[in-house]
């Protein structure tokens, strides 16, 4: 079956639309911290975790740590999940799709 050349055309763009969210959502970077900053933890798109920082005054505390961290784990991974849906609705837009479709 052929599709038509118009069609095609859109098909490729959308490809091409998607590989650059791809990258830019890869290319996110954020920072989350709990406890008043006592732990922070950095994430990237993927929500593969990039670094933990502990502040050595609550080491000694275990309950009070695993809180701490699990708060800025969750954050870290949604301030990803804002990050790219924000990507998403500004790339999607300027397809012209009909809000709410994505």
């Amino acid at each position: 079956m052929k599709i038509p050349g118009n069609m095609q055309s859109m098909m490729k763009q959308a490809q091409q639309m998607q590989q650059k969210l791809q990258e830019e959502i890869a290319a996110i970077r954020v920072e989350a911290s709990a406890g008043g900053g006592m732990v922070s933890v950095k994430m990237d798109g993927q929500k593969n975790v990039l670094g933990v920082r502990i502040d050595p005054e609550v080491a000694g505390d275990v309950e009070m740590l695993q809180d701490m961290m699990m708060a800025a784990f969750n954050e870290a991974a949604k301030k990803v999940d804002e990050e790219a849906q924000g990507k998403m609705g500004g790339m999607l837009g300027g397809m012209g799709l009909p809000p709410g479709m994505f």
